[in-house]
């Protein structure tokens, strides 16, 4: 017996290391694969989110001042020696050429910040003291706005190194004096509407996809396989050619004089050219023709599962063809429908390149806005905190998605 128990033990043993072989070896199968998830993914997604709330601008160059404005509370007047602790910080920050950090933020929060700084910065750099010995009264005659409320608040503001400044500001949300979240003045009001001027677009350019691709996805399972291998080949043109080559053609196509409406006219349709391009209906077209295929491509996976011999049950039954795909056909084809919708309408929320070729001014989507805070303005905390709000929609998608899901299974 214990001969048999030993034998038993060693199997078990070798068992277990084999196991072992076998997990080792897929783990580092998949560990490129994982390496590269988070080198491009996580990280990027990580550093968007720290950036949306880092605000250390004002403090890597002004530490002086940053230390005084901590410690104040924001009430009535501030400390005497924040004025020549900004002389000192400003004198140095323009000495070693950083001072454009701390102009370049207290611009997004005061108009004409940057000037206000560039201007002091100037001024300060010549004088080895303050005449009385009063910086405060220097500051003053420089520019009434150093003493104005609305300017001490955004410097104590901007001391970091946390902040929730860009985030309540792609919400056209702002805080005031008493600490209290207010909107912006109506004027001043931007992201909310591009924001609903984003899932506009992008639900209507779902709804067309979902309007074209449902009856060639039906059509496309439905087909000889020859035939349904072309609709595939079709389908799948679009992701042999590049994005921007694309948009380019459908600009060649919708201008005043392109091929759309020389056919129109052709058919009499319209007496004269429609504007077609650098307008919503420019966009709507081109960026449906580009997202079709990830409309196409899942209903088309679900609508092969299903069985025609269910509709077939229902004609024979007395069911008429609309109401046997009414109430057999399409509910079986929902969950395609629903990871089509998704797809598209998630893919399009974040679309840059179509919109700002074809579209024009009031057509811009909040992609738009992230790519000019980056490239135009340097403003990487309100393009992070923009982009925190797509990658919020695009979480609440998915998930309401995963729910929808998982109760239907």
């Amino acid at each position: 017996m214990t001969d048999v128990t030993a034998a038993e033990l060693d199997l078990l043993r070798a068992h277990a290391r084999a196991e072992r072989g076998r997990r080792w070896t897929a783990f580092f199968l998949v560990a490129p694969l994982l390496v590269f998830l988070v080198f491009t993914f996580l990280i990027p997604i990580f550093d968007m989110l720290r950036r949306s709330v880092m605000d250390g601008d004002v403090a890597s160059v002004w530490p002086n001042v940053v230390q005084i404005t901590r410690a104040w509370d924001g009430k009535g007047e501030p400390p005497a020696t924040l004025w020549p602790a900004l002389a000192a910080d400003i004198k140095s920050s323009a000495a070693s050429d950083t001072v454009a950090m701390a102009a370049r933020r207290l611009n997004y929060a005061v108009d004409g910040g940057r000037t206000l700084v560039m201007k002091a910065a100037r001024r300060i750099s010549k004088l080895d003291a303050a005449p009385n010995g009063d910086w405060r009264a220097v500051f003053v005659e420089l520019d009434e706005k150093w003493v104005a409320p609305e300017t001490l608040t955004a410097l104590r503001r901007a001391s970091g190194p946390l902040t929730d400044y860009y985030l309540l500001a792609s919400l056209d949300l702002r805080k005031s004096d008493s600490g209290s979240i207010t909107a912006v003045p109506e004027k001043e009001a931007i992201y909310r509407s591009v924001l609903w001027r984003t899932f506009t677009v992008s639900g209507t350019v779902t709804l067309f996809a979902l309007l074209i691709g449902y009856p060639y996805a039906y059509l496309m399972t439905r087909a000889s396989k020859t035939t349904a291998a072309v609709m595939t080949v079709f389908v799948l043109l679009p992701f042999w050619t590049s994005l921007l080559v694309r948009t380019a053609a459908w600009i060649v196509l919708l201008q005043e004089n392109g091929i759309v409406n020389q056919f129109l006219m052709w058919l009499h349709l319209i007496d004269h050219p429609m504007r077609l391009i650098f307008n919503r209906v420019g966009v709507v077209v081109a960026m449906t023709h580009v997202l079709l295929p990830f409309m196409v491509l899942p209903l088309a996976a679900v609508m092969k599962g299903i069985r025609p011999e269910t509709v077939r049950a229902a004609r024979s039954l007395g069911a008429t063809p609309f109401t046997a795909f009414r109430r057999i056909y399409f509910p079986q084809s929902l969950p395609g429908v629903a990871a089509g919708a998704l797809l598209v309408f998630i893919s399009a929320i974040g679309y840059y390149i179509t919109p700002a070729l074809v579209g024009g001014a009031d057509d811009q989507m909040l992609s738009w806005f992230i790519a000019f805070f980056v490239n135009d303005t340097i403003n990487w905390g309100l393009a992070a905190a923009l982009g925190v709000v797509l990658l919020v929609c695009t979480t609440v998608l998915s998930v309401v998605y995963a729910k929808i899901v998982t109760r239907r299974a």
